[in-house]
């Protein structure tokens, strides 16, 4: 299937499914210890995570990625994201956009970069990936790494374009609904114990629950649909964060991945939970949602190419940006 240039930026997927109606929830964020934040993600979510790590540095302390490529990459251009930010057609140029962070840097409209030396940063793509070809995941562990951030960088792996997880739904090679694919292998076992030094291992089962919360609160004058923001949430908090301390992540989904198309499956199935339980984590599951054609996001991805007018997507003021660092200061990160 070769999709047309516009949706294969904007979807970051190739399979089109019907969304289910979004409905808004009630419940706020509780606010919590946090003693550390974190974010990930995969495709424009994995983008994103790149972008609010860059943005907030001093908040995030580190990122863990699965398949996308560096800081800036489309230029706010949607052609630039397919032939450069996916594909190798152009050159994506990592020593321009390297030269762009420090100078957005400098200009206060990103944290400073030196935040990024020493910062854990993990990577992952599948050599049956071809949404987001390696060399473009190539250049953003160069990018990290130029700015001293300690990479860890797995492309071995057969995956597809997708969620790596023990209890994925789908086969390995796999790029279709919902993303999340089974390997024979443990990425957040690897993910979090570089992100965090170490880590403990998973619960067989969450023993929590996901709750739902109403993004409206944390929008925009409070329209989360307006930046392309379902109006409801996930989070997971494991019983022993409501008294004690915990980390937070910020985990971000891909493109036709969010909720009003698969339901909870991100929140519930990216094996984060499980090991939120023994390793004092929780959850941040944001959701992105579909603007149509008209609002440039016709496959519910993430802002990582400047739809929607917003000339500030990947730096402190973008929408969504702002809109998640209000969730996680809700939280208490």
């Amino acid at each position: 299937m070769k999709p047309t240039p516009f949706l294969a930026a904007a979807a970051l997927a190739l399979t089109t499914v019907s969304a289910s109606p979004a409905s808004a929830a009630a419940a706020p964020l509780p606010r919590h210890s946090i003693s550390a934040s974190y974010v990930s993600g995969v495709s424009s979510g994995g983008y994103m995570a790149d972008q609010l790590h860059i943005a907030y540095s001093g908040t995030f302390r580190g990122a863990g990625i699965f398949t996308a490529g560096p800081y800036h990459c489309a230029r706010g251009s949607v052609t630039t994201a397919q032939l450069a930010c996916m594909n190798d057609l152009y050159d994506d140029n990592p020593a321009e956009l390297e030269r762009t962070a420090r100078d957005r840097s400098a200009q206060g409209k990103v944290d400073p970069v030196s935040n990024l030396s020493g910062h854990p940063v993990w990577i992952y793509h599948g050599t049956n990936d071809s949404t987001v070809k390696q060399s473009v995941n190539d250049d953003l562990a160069a990018f990290y790494r130029d700015f001293g951030s300690a990479v860890s960088y797995n492309k071995t792996s057969p995956s597809g374009h997708a969620w790596v997880s023990p209890i994925g739904p789908n086969p390995c090679s796999a790029t279709y609904t919902p993303y999340i694919n089974k390997c024979g292998d443990d990425p957040e076992r690897s993910m979090l114990g570089h992100l965090f030094g170490s880590v403990a291992p998973p619960a067989s089962s969450p023993g929590g629950t996901v709750m739902e919360f109403d993004q409206n609160a944390y929008a925009p004058n409070g329209s989360a649909s307006s930046i392309s923001m379902d109006a409801t949430g996930f989070a997971y908090v494991p019983a022993s964060c409501q008294s004690g301390t915990c980390r937070l992540m910020v985990a971000l989904h891909g493109c036709q991945q969010g909720r009003g198309v698969v339901g909870n499956a991100f929140a519930t199935k990216t094996y984060l939970n499980e090991y939120a339980d023994t390793n004092g984590m929780i959850v941040l599951y944001p959701q992105a949602t579909a603007s149509g054609w008209a609002g440039g996001n016709p496959q519910g991805c993430w802002n990582w190419w400047g739809y929607g007018g917003d000339t500030a997507y990947d730096m402190k003021g973008g929408r969504q940006i702002e809109t998640i660092m209000r969730m996680v200061h809700a939280l208490g990160g």
